[in-house]
């Protein structure tokens, strides 16, 4: 796993006299709060806007702005991306602090929402990070409106890490949301590795060519076909190897949690050699779904059944 460069954070500029507008934190340990204090954040320009698939935009961000971004290392790294408000063109940057993000006095908090590093280029500071366009959500209604010369905002990133060459199979399982990640994750594998990939999408108009060395077996689900068996019904089907399997799994949060179980419970897979990731929940805001994750974090944490590393890793199951 790649770490991100702990530097000075860039912020905005507020006036001494104002009061800072602070969101409160978790309530992690000094150290970790000293450590998300470090998280860098950049404001950088939309420079191009692409039509992937019908439903996925991919809008590439950069130029001297994103100087000592520190991706592109790793497979699933992750970013907090910082929305204008609706109407404006450049968003209000917070500044991370031990006790939660500052906003200047009078400002209201910005939409911000995480998403994959799709691709990065140090040389030339671009970054690249596609959207899934459903309809709705502020996220996707900005990509879907992005235009050159719009500016958005960055942190991070954290996370990442490079495939094991030690299993004999990497088993990656996801939906659109998680589409991205596979792509990032599938390009790092080492070659000749024998990897079992299993996306749900829309419909065959969504699915991508996945550039990658190793020995790959996609199957591809599309939900509007009728029969069509879900994610969880196919990973109970297969036929299990013998040797190490790794697992990385993404998409609805109940999807993520019953083919953790699977995974964990029925095919005996040791946490270790598990990554299962929710990003988004049925039925469910983006913010409802947050505040309730937060109060299940706090009680995780307060009970030692999930530990601040694994919530910086993005690996805690709080649906266990």
């Amino acid at each position: 796993m790649t770490e991100p460069t702990t530097a000075p954070m860039a912020g905005p500029r507020t006036d001494p006299k104002t009061e800072p507008k602070t969101e409160p934190g978790i309530g992690f340990s000094a150290e970790v709060q000293r450590q998300l204090a470090q998280i860098r954040t950049y404001l950088a320009p939309v420079l191009r806007v692409e039509q992937v698939t019908p439903k996925m935009t991919r809008v590439r961000v950069g130029g001297p702005e994103l100087t000592g971004f520190a991706g592109g290392r790793g497979a699933d790294e992750h970013i907090k991306l910082i929305f204008p408000a609706p109407g404006e063109r450049v968003p209000v940057l917070p500044t991370f602090t031990p006790n939660g993000l500052r906003y200047p006095e009078g400002v209201p908090p910005s939409h911000a929402r995480s998403y994959t590093v799709r691709r990065y280029d140090p040389l030339t500071n671009e970054l690249d990070v596609d959207f899934v366009i459903h309809g709705h959500g502020a996220a996707s209604e900005w990509a879907r409106l992005a235009r050159p010369g719009d500016q958005l905002g960055i942190a991070g990133p954290k996370g990442g890490f490079l495939p094991s060459d030690d299993a004999d199979l990497h088993l990656l399982v996801g939906d659109d949301s998680a589409l991205p990640a596979i792509a990032t994750i599938l390009e790092h594998m080492p070659p000749g590795a024998a990897v079992r990939a299993v996306i749900e999408v829309a419909d065959a108009d969504e699915e991508q060519e996945l550039a990658t060395e190793a020995t790959a077996d996609v199957q591809w689900l599309h939900r509007s076909a009728v029969g069509t068996p879900s994610l969880v019904e196919v990973v109970r089907s297969l036929t299990w190897p013998s040797g190490l399997v790794h697992a990385w799994v993404a998409g609805e949060a109940g999807v993520v949690r019953d083919l953790r179980r699977h995974l964990l419970r029925e095919r005996g897979m040791e946490r270790g050699c598990l990554r299962a990731t929710g990003y988004w929940r049925q039925g469910k805001t983006t913010d409802e779904w947050a505040a309730e994750d937060m109060v299940k974090l706090r009680a995780a944490l307060a009970e030692g059944r999930v530990t601040e590393a694994q919530v910086l890793r993005g690996e805690a199951d709080l649906d266990d």
